[in-house]
C-alpha cells in the first residue's frame, strides 16, 4: 500500500498529468513545433508527469516523447508512465521483449509507472496466462521499473478481484468524471471506493470524457457562465481532482490553448465550492436528458474494424447534429468520414469493436441510429 510519505507520491508535487493519446497532429504525424510549446508550457508551470502507451498515435506518441520530452529535460525532473497492452504480446516470453522495445521507443531505461492496459474480464486471462503481472514485479526489483500498477475498464467487482489476487499492485488508473460517477458501465465511483478498500491511489484517465465535458452545449454553458468565465474543462478536471485519492488527473491535450487553459486553474488548483458542484449537477440532468452517445474517441475500435468504418467520428457527428441547434454534420459525413471509409451502414455486425470498447457500447445498434440519421 502506497502511503502519504512514499516514494511515489512525493515525486506528484501537483494532481495534474499530460496524457499523450490526444497530441496535436499535422499530415498524420505528431506537430513537434506545438507539442514542444505544449511541453515547455507544462514543466515550467511546475508539472511533471507525462503516460503513453505503446498503441497511442499507432507508436508515434512513444517516440515523440523520446524527442521532445527525454531529450531535452533530465530524466530525474519528470515521471513517465507507460503500458504493457495486450495486443502486443501473445505469449509469456513476448512480454519482456515488448518492455524492451518500449523502453528503446520512449529513449529511457526505466519507466517510473509501468501499468497493466486496459484490464478486465476481455483480457486480465490473457495477462495472467502470460504472467505479465508476475514479470512486472520481477522489473522492478531489477530497477528498470519503479512503480507496477494497472489501468482499468471494467465492473468494480472485477477491479476487486484484481486487486485481491495481486495485492502487490501499487495503483490504479481508472475513467473517472461526473457523468461518469454513477453510470452503470462505467462505474466510476464504485470502482473509486474499490480503491479506497484496498488501499490503492488513483490514476485518473478521461476526466473531461474525450472532450465531451469541454464541448458542451449551449444550455449547459449557460450554467456554468453563471459562476464566471472559467471554462467547461475546469470544472471537469477540478471535479476529478477534489477527491483526495485522485493523485494524479492526467489531459489529453491537442493544442497549446488547451495546455494553458488546464495549466491556469491546476497550477495552483483549488477544490470545487458548494455551488460549483451543484451546477455540476445541473449539468449533467441536462447531459443525461440530451443522450448523445458516450464514446471518448479512444479510437481502440478503428483498427480491427473490417470495413474501415472510423466508428468515432461518425459518432461525434451524430453527437453534434442532435445536441447544437441548427447545426448539421452532414456534409462532414460525406466527405471527411465515408467518401473513403465505410459508412454506417456498411456494419456488418462482427463485433470486434464492442469486445474493445472501454465504454461497454452497443456500437452495432448505435451504427444504425447513425445510419438513420445521415443516410436518410
Amino acid at each position: 500500500m502506497l502511503d502519504k510519505s512514499s516514494e511515489l507520491l512525493r515525486k506528484l508535487p501537483k494532481k495534474f498529468g499530460f496524457g499523450c493519446m490526444r497530441l496535436p497532429m499535422k499530415n498524420g504525424e505528431v506537430d513537434y513545433q506545438e507539442f514542444i510549446k505544449m511541453a515547455d508550457a507544462f514543466v515550467e508551470a511546475g508539472f511533471n508527469y507525462f503516460d503513453t502507451a505503446h498503441g497511442y498515435l499507432e507508436g508515434k506518441s512513444e517516440i515523440a516523447i523520446r524527442e521532445y520530452v527525454v531529450k531535452r529535460y533530465p530524466r530525474e525532473s519528470f515521471i513517465l508512465t507507460n503500458k504493457l497492452s495486450g495486443p502486443y504480446f501473445k505469449s509469456e516470453e513476448e512480454v519482456r521483449k515488448i518492455f524492451q522495445i518500449q523502453l528503446e521507443a520512449c529513449g529511457v531505461d526505466y519507466f517510473d509507472i509501468y501499468l497493466m492496459h486496459a484490464q478486465g474480464r476481455g483480457n486480465y486471462p490473457h495477462f495472467k496466462q502470460c504472467k505479465a503481472y508476475e514479470q512486472a514485479f520481477e522489473l522492478k526489483k531489477e530497477g528498470k521499473v519503479k512503480h507496477v500498477g494497472l489501468s482499468f475498464h471494467d465492473s468494480a467487482d472485477y477491479l476487486d478481484l484484481i486487486l485481491t489476487e495481486y495485492p502487490q499492485i501499487e495503483i490504479v488508473q481508472i475513467q473517472f468524471n461526473y457523468l461518469d460517477y454513477e453510470d452503470a458501465e462505467v462505474q466510476s465511483r464504485a470502482c473509486y471506493e474499490v480503491c479506497l478498500k484496498h488501499g490503492k491511489p488513483c490514476l485518473i484517465m478521461e476526466p473531461v470524457k474525450g472532450g465531451q465535458l469541454a464541448n458542451m452545449p449551449t444550455q449547459a454553458l449557460d450554467i456554468f457562465n453563471r459562476l464566471g468565465s472559467a471554462s467547461p474543462a475546469s470544472y471537469a478536471i477540478r471535479f476529478c481532482a477534489s477527491f483526495d485519492n485522485n493523485v494524479m488527473i492526467l489531459s489529453g491535450m491537442s493544442n497549446l490553448e488547451q495546455a494553458k487553459d488546464n495549466i491556469s486553474f491546476m497550477k495552483d488548483f483549488k477544490p470545487l465550492t458548494q455551488e460549483e458542484f451543484k451546477a455540476i449537477e445541473e449539468v449533467k440532468a441536462l447531459l443525461e436528458q440530451l443522450k448523445v452517445i458516450p464514446c471518448t474517441a479512444c479510437r481502440y475500435c478503428v483498427e480491427g474494424c473490417p470495413q474501415k468504418i472510423l466508428i468515432p467520428d461518425l459518432f461525434a457527428c451524430y453527437n453534434e447534429q442532435k445536441v447544437f441547434t441548427g447545426v448539421s454534420r452532414q456534409f462532414h459525413y460525406d466527405v471527411f468520414y465515408t467518401k473513403k471509409n465505410g459508412k454506417a451502414s456498411d456494419c456488418i455486425e462482427c463485433g470486434a469493436c464492442e469486445s474493445i470498447c472501454p465504454q461497454h457500447l452497443s456500437i452495432r445498434e448505435l451504427l444504425k441510429e447513425v445510419a438513420k440519421e445521415f443516410e436518410k
